[in-house]
């Protein structure tokens, strides 16, 4: 569930269901956007309610212990996860995931591999992301069309704004688990004085192969380590600052045929970061703001190990990402008055994938600029209107693949040509807000937008090692496009708090993965041919229709000792067809799922079950899944300890996972059939700061 605690005081009023919100319009007081003194917001209730936001802080972070973002969101209303590996997990959106779904950390792309393959890693480890949102609908706008399933953003403090109320602020964080012997930990400090910060973290983790119901889950270790050092340099109106981070991991692929090789990835990143404000209040300008980002990225799919070591691709993504946004201070029209930003943004990839046989993608690159404004009026004083637009130019060059008709051979190889493309997407939205009594607020928004196919599925043309696909991508594809209407209701605060919205969105040349049936090996020559073990992938393009809704409530039942016991209950459904009526593959089933909470100033209680229902609207060569219950629990319990030089606070706890041991398989994992999630997991938890 997306709800924090919040302590027992005279009244309980949780914060609510929907946050901060990464509108450019207006930002919530003391986020990781304003969170530096003298930061101004503007009608923060209308920022967090134009847009769907789910938002998992870094308490609960901790408290799953997850290696990954999917798996830390996976029980999010909404939000399930690939689950490729306990490392290789990446969230999905309403049934859209890979380029449909952006990650990012202050601002900027994780710039990693992730939506090039669900067996890929996204480099935002969960221990130190710091909080974490979950933001569908016409704020995505703001970061590009490759955002038109949702974007996930997380915002960990590496280029800090604000200067410890101390001087210093030391926080260190970890757990073990049961289920793999897995062990995390991180240290975090912020410092500062004057007129500047400093933040450092570091974090490391390892687990061995973890347990199933009835063995052992083959080849599904990981070690991952990484660390962050940024400084700001403050000033009264505003701050610019600059940071670097490292991270390493090695991770381990289950499945039959990945564990006999021992197939895993070594995973290497850097990247350099800038982020600035300004805050100007004179000549019609609010604020300036910029975000920078460099990144140099390889990971090698590997099978075997010592002196068997055999590398079966390696992958290399080096990008750069800059944004700049102006919003204008707000004025009066005819109508009400009127906020808004307007900004730019370019960025460029290089990208290649070279494999021991063939490549799978000869080296190909992207350039985009896009230009995006935002504005709000204010109609009335219970009715507010928000409109978007962006427009796009995306060149592409790369190598294209001709392919025969039946994707067999003769020929045993394909004719290679060179490509490049240009796209122009528009996309815009809008929205109503409407506050009713009892401090319920409905939206209905409305967008329309249109995504230029990635390098990869335009230019894919061989083996891809770890998840044994063998993927041909199309160079003639065109816009996706997707209209969607969308209508939510919520309550943030009081004893009964809640949010529903419900959505429909049509596509017009829907990009995925299209599975043909056939068998590869490591060569177009081999398809076909007795005893492959690569499926043969298409990237192709249908119309489609998808259609859903989310559900989530937390209800305050009664005072129980020093604090209050609730109870919980969330839904989310998405059903998604093509046009004639067959269904999309990869897409969740439907879940419901509900539990008791308990919370005092000292300690938190919670204990949840959900159940996801079988998954028997198949796609083409998909085969069902079944049902599962998954119970978790947990328990926590805080102390303000007085100490001679800093108030220090530790927080120790314990968490359930799995805890019937169900047999657990996801449907939109590709080795769902044969690999399992985790079973019983018991989590010990803690973290000190002061």
């Amino acid at each position: 569930m997306a709800f924090s605690s919040a302590a027992v005081a005279q009244t309980i009023d949780l914060p609510e269901v929907v946050v901060t919100s990464p509108n450019p319009i207006q930002t919530a007081p003391n986020s990781d956007e304003t969170g530096y003194p003298g930061a101004t917001s503007q009608s923060v209730a209308a920022a967090s309610s134009f847009t769907s936001v789910s938002v998992m802080t870094s308490q609960q972070g901790l408290t799953r212990g997850a290696a990954s973002l999917g798996d830390a969101l996976s029980t999010t209303p909404g939000v399930s996860s690939t689950t490729f590996s306990p490392v290789a997990s990446r969230p999905v959106i309403r049934g859209l995931g890979g380029f449909r779904v952006r990650t990012q950390e202050n601002g900027i792309g994780s710039h990693d591999m992730g939506n090039l393959g669900e067996d890929h890693a996204v480099t935002i480890d969960p221990l130190v992301a710091g909080s974490v949102e979950v933001i569908r609908g016409p704020g995505t706008l703001r970061y590009g069309s490759q955002a038109i399933g949702g974007v996930v953003s997380a915002n960990n403090g590496r280029i800090p704004t604000v200067i410890p109320p101390n001087g210093v602020a030391f926080e260190a964080r970890g757990g073990l688990n049961s289920v793999s012997g897995g062990k995390d930990g991180a240290l975090l400090l912020d410092a500062g004085g004057g007129d500047f910060a400093l933040h450092v973290d570091t974090f490391k983790r390892t687990a061995g192969d973890y347990r199933i119901p009835g063995g052992i889950q083959e080849n599904s270790s990981y070690a991952s380590q990484g660390y962050g050092i940024g400084g700001s340099h403050l000033f009264k109106d505003g701050f610019i600052g600059v940071s670097y981070q490292s991270t390493a991991t090695t991770y381990f692929i289950p499945g039959i045929d990945s564990a006999r090789e021992k197939n895993h990835i070594d995973l290497l990143q850097s990247k350099w970061s800038s982020r600035g404000e300004w805050r100007l209040g004179e000549s019609g300008i609010d604020t300036l703001r910029y975000w920078l980002g460099f990144t140099d990225y390889k990971h090698d799919e590997i099978d075997g190990l010592g002196a068997a070591t055999n590398i079966g691709s390696t992958f290399r993504n080096r990008e750069l990402e800059s944004r700049v946004e102006v919003s204008h201070l707000p004025f009066s029209t005819a109508f009400g008055e009127l906020t808004g930003a307007a900004g730019l943004q370019w960025g460029r990839r290089r990208l290649s994938v070279k494999g021991a046989q063939e490549e799978l993608l000869s080296p190909a690159r992207a350039e985009n600029l896009a230009a995006f404004i935002f504005e709000e009026l204010q109609l009335m004083p219970a009715l507010r209107m928000q409109g978007a637009v962006r427009m796009e130019r995306i060149a592409i060059a790369g190598t294209g693949a001709s392919f025969p008709s039946s994707y067999l051979p003769p020929p045993d190889q394909p004719s290679l040509f060179a490509v490049n493309r240009s796209f122009l997407p528009v996309s815009a939205s809008a929205g109503l807000l409407y506050d009713l009594p009892y401090g319920m607020v409905a939206r209905v928004t409305a967008q329309h937008v249109e995504r230029a196919p990635d390098p990869v599925e335009l230019f894919y043309k061989g083996p891809h090692d770890t998840p044994r696909t063998f993927e041909i991508g199309d160079p003639t594809m065109t816009l996706e496009k997707a209209d969607t209407l969308e209508i939510g209701l919520k309550r943030g605060r009081g004893d009964t708090r809640f949010e529903i919205s419900a959505y429909y969105t049509k596509y017009q040349n829907f990009i995925y993965k299209n599975f043909t049936g056939l068998m590869c090996n490591d060569s177009f020559a081999t398809c076909g041919a007795p005893g492959a073990s690569f499926d043969q992938i298409i990237y192709s393009q249908r119309d489609a229709t998808f259609m859903g809704g989310e559900f989530q409530l937390e209800h305050d039942v009664a005072r129980l000792w020093d604090g209050i016991w609730g109870v919980e209950a969330q839904y989310d459904i998405v059903r998604a067809t093509f046009a004639d009526g067959s269904y999309v593959p990869k897409i969740p089933p439907y879940r419901l799922g509900g539990g008791l909470f308990y919370r005092d100033p000292s300690w938190s209680a919670r204990i949840n079950l959900l159940h996801a229902f079988a998954q028997n609207n198949l796609g083409a060569f998909e085969t069902p899944t079944p049902g599962y219950n998954l119970l978790n629990a947990e328990v926590s319990y805080m102390a303000k300890l007085p100490t001679p030089t800093f108030p220090t606070e530790l927080t120790i706890g314990l968490r359930g996972e799995n805890l019937l041991n169900d047999s657990i398989r996801f449907h939109q994992s590709y080795k769902k059939d044969e690999v399992l999630q985790p079973g019983r997991n018991i989590r010990l938890f803690a973290s000190v700061k002061f």
